[in-house]
């Protein structure tokens, strides 16, 4: 798959080199898209996770109810923002692209296209 604006790379999970090529495909096309949309880069904080990564880092954990974050299956990405101004540019690049899932926090903005969870916006 080829991509204009980020390298599998980038998606990497600290702890498994490559790993970012356990991205979904479809998830990375709208990112693009979005990247296209926004005329800003995105900087990506954390894209693919392994499970022992997403618990390092806090992140939702499988359980039985759960199937856990969606950074481990390649659904999800956060984008690093500096400010409001930033901020506003990547949220309405992400939903102009088709996303649907996006969490707002002061230093970063998750979105994902995990297709077992519902349309949401949160906030951290």
């Amino acid at each position: 798959m080829s991509l204009r604006y980020f390298n599998h790379s980038e998606f990497d999970s600290p702890d498994l080199p490559d790993s970012g090529k356990n991205m979904d495909n479809t998830f990375l096309d709208m990112l693009d898209n979005a990247r296209a949309i926004a005329g800003i880069s995105f900087d990506i904080n954390s894209g693919y996770r392994t499970e022992q990564h997403n618990a390092k880092v806090g992140g939702k954990p499988k359980t039985a109810a759960s199937k856990g974050s969606s950074h481990m299956y390649g659904y999800a990405a956060d984008i690093a923002v500096q400010n409001g101004a930033e901020r506003w540019i990547v949220v309405k690049s992400l939903i102009d692209a088709g996303f649907k899932r996006i969490g707002i926090a002061k230093t970063f903005i998750h979105t994902d296209n995990d297709p077992d969870k519902p349309n949401a916006i949160w906030s951290y």
